[in-house]
């Protein structure tokens, strides 16, 4: 099996990770710090604007929210984006292909559908966190 030690998490698992505590994605989110997390200015500024928003207090409270995903960045490595990938169906999705490229990750963590279609991508694996945690 597999060590992954560069890993990008997409901003879904890191959501469902924060507000449900005993989540397979929360499970696979503390998997993944034994590693090393790699994030971009962009999918950090879209986790802290989608956790930032009022429908989640329900689940946990804003306050709490912004710690947590102040912990989160504080934790993972920023890598520096030289130049685009366009690579997935989902434009969108780009972001988390060009920080696994630029950062040297030899995983993406991700529940989406669009990116999943791109296993392996150069040369890195794309599981969903359900799979990422049956890893050894």
């Amino acid at each position: 099996m597999p060590a992954y030690e560069r890993l990008v998490v997409d901003t879904n698992v890191v959501l469902s990770g924060i507000l449900f505590a005993d989540s397979i994605p929360a499970r696979a989110l503390l998997k993944a710090q034994i590693g090393t997390i790699l994030t971009s200015e962009t999918t950090r500024l879209e986790l802290v604007e989608v956790l930032g928003r009022s429908r989640f207090d329900r689940y946990v409270e804003r306050d709490i929210r912004q710690r947590l995903v102040e912990e989160y960045i504080n934790a993972s490595v920023a890598v520096d984006i030289p130049y685009p990938i366009r690579a997935c169906r989902d434009p969108h999705d780009d972001k988390f292909l060009e920080v696994a490229v630029h950062g040297h990750a030899n995983l993406i963590v991700t529940g989406d559908q669009d990116l999943l279609a791109l296993h392996p991508f150069h040369g890195i694996d794309l599981l969903t966190p359900a799979e990422y945690l049956r890893q050894q």
